[in-house]
């Protein structure tokens, strides 16, 4: 099948080589375009951009905005039978999604219609969820609510952070897509509209979603740390600073190990123990912390530098 591939970051790498791996064309791949990375703040083409150029020689379109009567001729120009959109980063409009003949189908890292919008991922974690993973659907001009075509069930491990899972679902993502392209290359695939009175929503994280609510309990905490890890960092403000945590073990029954106190304050701050900190209820042990400024560390050498103490107090 001639496929035009979309995508932007680490995880619609999987899918695209996934493609190639199964005997489809890609005629082209439609990316972001190259921003600014690393401390220098030179321009960086995306993880899939890189992945095209290095390892398939794909022609690469790069829009700021995919839409416009040069873009679509650009895109016809390609050929496709079918566009494949996997976390690309823009919702496409009508015009675009029926550009190929067989319309547009995307890979979606949740059960929809559970956990529609830019991070399903994090906020599965961040909310508790056990179970979750992808959606393979029909394209609409409204965000994640097309027919859904084949879906695949993932188990969140208890310590599994965002990065982790990420990793997995892409994995399971790319299986979905090419089992899908092949029952539908066979006819076999019928779609089923969404339950939308079931929709929930998972916006972008950003810097004001990470922050710390310490009032909230030691397991809500806790998954709250994993599901912003590793990007944008869970933190919190101390002496005015804002510091990342990372590696959380909530402790419920903060009160019966010694380690109480008013909520937000370090109980407990110990190189061999490591760090707790009170919640509403319990204590969390975070076992890695990113002072402004410094490199991810372990708590146990942020503790024996002095730079917290019990008593302490995160806001």
């Amino acid at each position: 099948m001639k496929v035009l591939f979309w995508g932007t970051p680490e995880f619609a790498v999987p899918s695209l080589r996934a493609l190639a791996e199964e005997g489809h064309e890609v005629v082209g791949v439609v990316t972001q375009p190259d921003r600014p990375a690393g401390r220098g703040r030179q321009l960086k083409g995306s993880p899939v951009k890189r992945a095209a150029l290095d390892e398939g020689g794909y022609p690469v379109l790069t829009p700021e905005q995919p839409r416009g009567e040069e873009f679509k001729a650009s895109v016809r120009a390609l050929q496709p039978e079918i566009s494949v959109v996997v976390a690309y980063g823009h919702i496409l409009r009508r015009e675009v999604l029926d550009l190929p003949p067989l319309g547009s189908i995307n890979v979606h890292a949740s059960l929809l219609p559970e956990l529609r919008g830019a991070a399903p991922i994090n906020w599965a974690i961040a909310r508790g969820h056990e179970v979750t993973g992808v959606t393979v659907m029909r394209m609409v001009e409204a965000m994640d609510a097309g027919p859904i075509l084949f879906q695949a069930e993932e188990t969140i491990e208890p310590d599994e952070t965002a990065a982790e899972l990420t990793l997995r679902l892409s994995e399971l993502g790319a299986g979905a897509l090419v089992e899908t392209l092949a029952l539908l290359q066979i006819g076999s695939l019928e779609a089923r509209e969404q339950d939308h009175a079931r929709a929930t929503f998972a916006p972008k994280v950003d810097r004001a979603s990470a922050r710390i609510d310490w009032t909230r309990g030691a397991a809500a905490v806790a998954n709250h740390v994993r599901g912003m890890d590793e990007v944008p960092g869970a933190w919190s403000m101390l002496r005015g600073e804002a510091v990342k945590l990372f590696s959380p073990e909530p402790r419920l029954d903060g009160a019966a190990e010694g380690m109480v106190g008013t909520v937000g304050t370090v109980v407990a701050a110990d190189p061999s123990g490591g760090l707790a900190v009170q919640t509403g209820s319990g204590a969390v042990v975070l076992g890695e912390v990113q002072p402004p400024g410094k490199r991810r560390m372990l708590a146990a050498e942020w503790i024996r530098g002095r730079a917290v103490a019990v008593g302490d107090r995160f806001e």
